[in-house]
């Protein structure tokens, strides 16, 4: 991206020959990386990309086709400020006005484009800010939360891990629905259910549940990694040292009729989290044939500078994990995009996904196949049933706010709400606080993420310089007729002499 803020140039679209130092206008429907790239090849004064207010509109093409783009445009270093700004009336006026100027230098008459260029208003964007600067210090705050096993101390632990921050090329847009929204709203619900199993001695499972809501999850996974530092080389005592039976990362199951168990190692025959895999496999057959399930063994890359997913993190230190998703692929560019937004979200399939991962992890903790459980017997029903409508209100809230990790910090009112929520479901629910190592810094963050535009309606440069040379013309004809006027009054005067002389 570009770390230019300021803007004070005359505004365009791309259908003008010329871009060199000018505001270039363009909306999403109309978006390609081709007049992109225009723009940026002619040193362009800035692009500002328009969206509409509601993405459901978009075609999905459209949509797709911007979201294959959204990586490359962050990979490009450019000087060239790039804006993001939401249309409504005015905007589109403004962006009408301005393609109707650009689109008229086609013409074929160069004195038209002269003439109408000399005439035409235009727009100056200008913004106010200050230049961006880089932030120091930026802390990651997550939140963690647990319920604890019934039976002795040394009980084997299932973590539940859900990173909440969004990405997308726009910060303030980033509001993150699908990934990984729909992974906190399971989390959550997860966590409701079985507080309300552990609450009864009858239905206390012998397993610890650590319910860990991760911040930095966008940046290689910066909070579980301080976590895992804290807890393992900086504490002498802690959940993730003692016994953990196995790590289940939640992202990306809002949508689609296919699960996808993500493995840096395939289970062994004989483990917990093999018996996890299988109690999977054994729902999805029984209790929802329509959807597509299969395990994707992907090794972890060290030489890559962005781990893949989440579960990575925990197996790096040796712990067993695993990622379920309904994406096949980390590289799916819906996972770091500013079009992943609510209206993309099935409730239906995320309540269904939800009910997948409740049933089999129930099975696996409860020990329920074992004990002669039948494999379609649900276990989530009547009043342990998965809430629907709780599961939409929570995603309507995460939907309703970016939450790109740029913009989270300790006194956030989500992670505040976020702490709240599971407090009230978990035992010792507290937010951890990291910085990022200065000795090793992995991202630098810059200020000035929003800026306030203002369009100024003015004359081009040219009208002035056309005014200036017809007052110059004015003013010559006016002297050569005053002139001409002085020698014509003179011989008058002269022939009025001779005449009164004669």
């Amino acid at each position: 991206g570009t770390r230019s803020a300021v803007l004070n140039t005359e505004a365009r679209t791309v259908e003008a020959d010329v871009l060199s130092r000018r505001c270039v206008m363009m909306r999403l429907v109309d978006f390609s990386y081709e007049q992109y790239q225009k723009a940026l090849r002619q040193s362009a004064g800035a692009v500002v990309i328009i969206l509409p207010r509601s993405i459901s509109s978009v075609p999905q093409d459209v949509v797709r086709q911007f979201m294959e783009i959204e990586p490359e445009m962050l990979a490009m270093e450019t000087i060239v400020p790039v804006y993001f700004a939401v249309e409504d009336e005015e905007l589109l006026s403004i962006y009408e006005q301005t393609r109707a100027a650009s689109a008229s230098q086609g013409s074929a008459s160069a004195a038209e484009v002269l003439l109408h260029t000399a005439t035409a208003n235009g727009f100056q964007m200008v913004t106010s800010g200050a230049q961006s600067k880089a932030i120091s210090d930026w802390l990651i705050p997550s939140v963690e939360g647990r319920l604890t096993g019934l039976g002795g101390e040394d009980l084997p632990t299932v973590v539940i891990v859900a990173h909440y921050d969004s990405f997308g090329v726009a910060p303030w847009l980033s509001h993150g629905a699908d990934s990984n929204g729909s992974g906190i709203s399971v989390l959550l619900e997860l966590a409701r259910l079985f507080s309300r199993l552990y609450t009864y001695r009858r239905t206390h499972a012998g397993y610890n549940l650590l319910f860990f809501a991760s911040g930095g999850g966008k940046f290689n996974y910066q909070g579980t990694k301080r976590w895992l530092e804290d807890n393992l080389d900086h504490t002498d005592s802690s959940l993730l040292q003692d016994n953990v039976a196995f790590v289940l990362c939640l992202d990306t199951l809002g949508r689609g009729n296919s699960l996808h168990l993500h493995v840096s190692k395939p289970p062994k025959e004989g483990t917990l989290q093999h018996a996890f895999l299988r109690e999977l496999e054994m729902v999805v057959a029984s209790q929802f044939p329509e959807v597509k399930f299969s395990m994707v063994h992907k090794k972890i890359n060290l030489a890559e500078d962005m781990l893949a997913w989440e579960h990575e993190r925990f197996a790096i230190r040796r712990l067993p994990a695993f990622t379920i998703s309904h994406l096949e692929s980390h590289r799916d560019s819906l996972r770091s995009s500013i079009m992943d937004r609510r209206a993309r979200i099935d409730t239906k399939a995320l309540t269904r996904n939800t009910q997948i991962i409740a049933e089999a992890l129930t099975r696996v903790i409860y020990n329920l196949t074992e004990k002669g459980a039948p494999a379609d017997m649900q276990i989530f029903t009547d009043q342990m049933q998965i809430q629907q409508e709780q599961l939409e209100s929570v995603m309507d809230w995460l939907s309703s706010q970016p939450r790109a990790a740029q913009l989270i910090d300790k006194d956030s009112t989500f992670l505040n709400t976020l702490e709240y929520y599971m407090g009230r479901y978990l035992k010792d629910v507290k937010q951890h606080h990291v910085k990022a190592d200065k000795r090793d810094p992995e991202f630098v963050f810059y200020d000035q993420l929003k800026q306030v535009m203002n369009a100024y309606r003015v004359k081009p440069a040219i009208f002035d310089l056309l005014l200036a040379v017809c007052i110059a013309a004015y003013l010559g004809v006016a002297y050569v007729a005053v002139q001409h006027f002085g020698l014509l009054y003179k011989m008058i005067q002269r022939l009025s002499l001779k005449t009164k002389q004669q």
